[in-house]
């Protein structure tokens, strides 16, 4: 069916809202892990994809929980951003949400007045981990699938018991879809045709007279959603993810061959000041020497913990230290501003990157309690034509609730010694709750180490 046939069916099939022009439904979308997160996003739109800003506050009231292990639900804290609803989720595992959203009354002339009611659901993860979980059971309708190899099993509950004979459209993310017909036990089997994201939605009307918000209504019509990316799990690499990451990390300046330097430093701690020398060697070990001894340990860690961030980020390694990186898209569309998403296995962190014009402009890493994104606001070029980072951000979120803790705003200017491009100045602001705090220091008198 073509994107046309299928968006009439849809108006066709929901005979609501606004006329013909807004067939819309409510979706709930699992994304893998990216900025802040992993996130479950609500969108009432024409596929789960994107929401449609007008109709946010509408759907702000919506309910959703997370099912990690069978049978047992917990209540997901729903955020209201412009055009969509955002619920923070573990950011791994197999996992099912689903959703609740009395829409409200809808009467137009000369029409049976209805309640509109949506039950959004999403799964992601491992098949047989999914296979285990359980519907909610208790939701007036809602979609149940099991996953068998390359086919769906989809079931059409109300409360929980099967509705026989449903129907049950297919969407893909260019609106591309079809008609399924359930049994008598209200099952259906479908194999979807490529990887992508899809949505699937049944409905459901009662002839039930009564009254919400003040207004009464003859009938209740209920709309039943889930969505998914196929395949559920992969564990195998993009080849032209690789390559795009590959390109972006060679086009990074690095420091190879490198003697070690020494320089003066100064500096500036919340409104201490401070001055010294810092040594690093050939293989990136940093030594700071405080002119006053006094200051040492206010100031040494930071400067420390600064000095061996540069160091990480352009000590060169040899390439036989380095893995071939598993990494695939986590993104069908190539339109994000900074660039795809990739994602990685393996690691110490779980991370996933935004690589565009061969730079790596979002990094993203989940670290215990915190959740990590950095995000390239502008480069230098070097000598070489090489990226250097001349300033990001860093936000920081509670893995848990999702809560943005604090950003960091990082500065970096680089002087030319020899072939290498060391440090040359650094700024710190860092934005919390409590305030601003701006710490700084300058190098200068860089001289490289001789070779022994």
């Amino acid at each position: 069916m073509n994107p046309r046939g299928l968006f009439l069916a849809t108006v066709a099939l929901t005979a609501l809202l606004h006329g013909p022009a807004h067939a819309h439904f409510l979706f709930v979308r699992v994304l893998p892990p990216a900025e802040g997160g992993r996130a479950a996003e609500v969108y009432f739109s024409e596929l789960a994809e994107a929401g449609d800003p007008r109709f946010t506050d509408k759907i702000a009231q919506t309910q959703l929980w997370l099912q990690t292990t069978p049978g047992k639900f917990e209540t997901l804290k729903v955020h209201k951003a412009s055009d969509r609803l955002r619920a923070w989720l573990p950011y791994s595992g197999s996992l099912v949400v689903v959703g609740e959203c009395r829409y409200g009354v809808l009467a137009r002339p000369k029409q049976t007045p209805f309640l509109l009611r949506h039950h959004p659901k999403a799964i992601a993860g491992n098949p047989d981990e999914l296979n285990k979980l359980q519907p909610h059971g208790k939701l007036p309708l809602e979609i149940a699938a099991t996953i068998d190899g390359e086919t769906l099993r989809f079931t059409a509950l109300r409360h929980g018991k099967p509705v026989p004979n449903a129907e049950f459209f297919t969407v893909d993310a260019k609106l591309n879809g079809g008609k399924l017909a359930a049994d008598g036990e209200g099952r259906v089997s479908w194999k979807p045709p490529a990887p992508g994201n899809y949505s699937v939605y049944t409905r459901n009307t009662l002839k039930e007279a009564g009254e919400h918000d003040g207004k009464k209504y003859e009938e209740i019509r209920d709309f039943a959603t889930i969505a998914f990316s196929w395949p559920l799990e992969r564990k195998d690499a993009d080849a032209a993810a690789v390559t795009r990451f590959e390109e972006a990390l060679a086009a990074r300046a690095s420091w190879k061959d490198f003697p070690g330097f020494s320089a003066r430093i100064a500096g500036n701690l919340d409104g201490r000041p401070f001055e010294g020398s810092i040594d690093i060697d050939a293989k990136g070990k940093v030594t700071f020497l405080d002119d006053d001894v006094s200051r040492g340990e206010s100031v040494g860690p930071w400067v420390q913990d600064q000095l061996e961030s540069i160091v990480l980020h352009r000590l060169a390694r040899p390439s036989g230290d380095r893995a071939k990186p598993v990494l695939r898209f986590g993104e069908t569309k190539d339109d994000h501003p900074l660039g795809r998403l990739l994602i990685f296995d393996g690691g110490k962190f779980a991370s996933s990157y935004r690589v565009k014009d061969k730079q790596v402009l979002v990094v993203n890493r989940h670290a215990g309690k915190e959740n990590m994104t950095i995000t390239v606001l502008d480069n230098d070029r070097n000598t070489e034509g090489l990226f250097l980072p001349r300033s990001y951000t860093v936000q920081f979120w509670d893995a848990a609730t999702g809560e943005l803790k604090r950003t960091e705003t990082v500065q970096d200017r680089w002087q030319r010694v020899g072939t290498w491009d060391l440090p040359a100045r650094r700024i710190v602001s860092t934005a919390t709750g409590t305030g601003l705090s701006v710490r700084s220091f300058t190098l200068s008198k860089h001289e490289l180490m001789k070779s022994k």
